[in-house]
């Protein structure tokens, strides 16, 4: 089993959650188009890794930048899938906002798409790669709106579909 999911989902609604007890039952890798910008971000600016509505729209724009410029981040993302294809690990994540990104990305790694939804937790609308999360047709949809109990069974669930 060698999966490559690109995983979307807005800010807080369980992603991270969902990757992490997706491990307790593959060997995985997880990773984001933003990994490089984040490093970036730190350098020009300072940013320590903040979560807040100024930073998110920070990363949004480096990162941005970066696609105009070179496609930097897909650059980024087939090079670790290319490193993914010679390890152990059995799925591979990756964190994606934008519906171009998300589309250049899945034809590039021939990757599936999920979507983590909570309805307990309100949209990001502040910043142009949260804003159309939910407009995009996503190969997998996971509702993330009871217990941790609960996510980790879809997790578990989730990870059999690819055994």
């Amino acid at each position: 089993m060698k999966q490559i999911i690109i995983i979307n989902g807005s800010g807080g609604v369980g992603k991270d959650t969902f990757v992490e007890f997706c491990k307790k039952y593959a060997r995985v890798l997880n990773i984001s188009s933003v990994d490089k910008v984040k490093e970036a971000a730190n350098i020009l600016t300072g940013w320590n890794g903040e979560k807040d509505e100024k930073s998110r729209k920070l990363l949004s724009d480096l990162k941005d930048l970066g696609i105009k410029y070179n496609d930097a981040p897909l650059k980024y993302i087939s090079e670790k899938a290319e490193e993914f294809k010679n390890s152990t690990d059995e799925l591979m994540f990756i964190h994606v906002r934008e519906c171009e990104e998300v589309e250049k990305c899945k034809n590039k790694c021939n990757a599936r798409t999920l979507l983590i939804t909570n309805k307990n937790v309100a949209a990001i609308s502040s910043n142009v790669s949260d804003r159309e999360v939910a407009n995009y047709k996503y190969d997998y949809y996971i509702k993330n709106d009871g217990t941790l109990e609960e996510l980790d069974m879809k997790a578990k669930e989730f990870v059999s579909n690819f055994k």
